[in-house]
């Protein structure tokens, strides 16, 4: 399969960032995708909303769905996905790129922050998945991405925010766990994690780095399509890298997804090679 056309994909955050890349490219190929975020209304610090979001998926020739979803609420998720039903008939693939981040030490993280944290990355993408399955294992190729880092225990990672890793890491057993209970059914359940930084707003939470020293968003909006448009039967467990990706889908040149080619890429987290 080299093509999206009529699949349905249920995206978290995807009024935005990564997630806004991915809903674009399938939205290329002509598939049916669900905004399903919060932002509902302009915020001035943060551009996009649900509704900009839905526009720019059928002005790049798929099929919209805007939802304001809480993945935090159970009610709002199950909601959220009966009017996915309701609207396209089915789910082929869920996408769980809804994340929060708080890059601080232990005495400078507030318990409200690492619940929060906690709530979206960890249990918001077990309850996605929950409330999804259901209709994923009637699909005929049925993919969980989750946006996540391979599992890793390396103590450079989690002493300088614990609490962040912590939750970032659920997200990636939740993928571990998924993929040994669905596998074998046929769902292909997998991660995907950028190598460099990717320019988006969620820079702004790292201190002394740039949106010039990542690559565009549109690097894992191509990775997720080659990964989205393979077997999914057989396909499950993997941690995928962004170019590694692309490497194997035939992709040799990626400085077109530079930010700005004159700034060194910096490595995102969580890789130690």
């Amino acid at each position: 399969m080299t093509t999206l056309a009529g699949k349905t994909l249920f995206i978290t955050g995807a009024s935005r960032g990564i997630g806004l890349a991915i809903a674009l490219r399938a939205a290329q190929d002509g598939a049916n995708v669900v905004i399903a975020a919060k932002s509902d209304t302009p915020n001035p610090k943060l551009p996009g909303t649900i509704h900009t979001a839905a526009k720019a998926v059928e002005e790049a020739g798929g099929r919209a769905l805007a939802i304001k979803c809480d993945i935090r609420e159970e009610d709002q998720v199950q909601a959220a996905v009966a009017e996915t039903v309701e609207t396209f008939g089915g789910i082929d693939i869920l996408i769980n790129n809804a994340s929060a981040i708080w890059l601080r030490g232990t005495l400078d993280t507030p318990m409200k922050r690492f619940d929060l944290m906690t709530q979206v990355n960890s249990r918001g993408s077990f309850l996605c998945a929950q409330a999804c399955l259901p209709h994923l294992l009637k699909a005929q190729n049925p993919h969980i991405l989750t946006l996540c880092p391979p599992p890793s225990l390396n103590p450079k990672w989690w002493g300088p925010h614990t609490a962040y890793t912590l939750a970032k890491m659920g997200m990636s057993f939740v993928t571990l766990g998924l993929a040994a209970e669905f596998g074998a059914q046929g769902v292909a359940v997998n991660a995907l994690w950028p190598r460099t930084l990717i320019a988006t707003d969620a820079l702004n939470m790292i201190p002394g780095v740039s949106a010039g020293n990542g690559r565009k968003p549109t690097i894992m909006g191509d990775a997720a399509h080659a990964i989205l448009t393979r077997q999914a039967r057989g396909f499950a467990g993997h941690f995928l890298i962004d170019d590694e990706v692309l490497r194997e889908a035939g992709v040799t040149d990626l400085s077109v997804y530079a930010e700005d080619p004159s700034m060194p890429l910096l490595p995102d987290l969580y890789l130690d090679a």
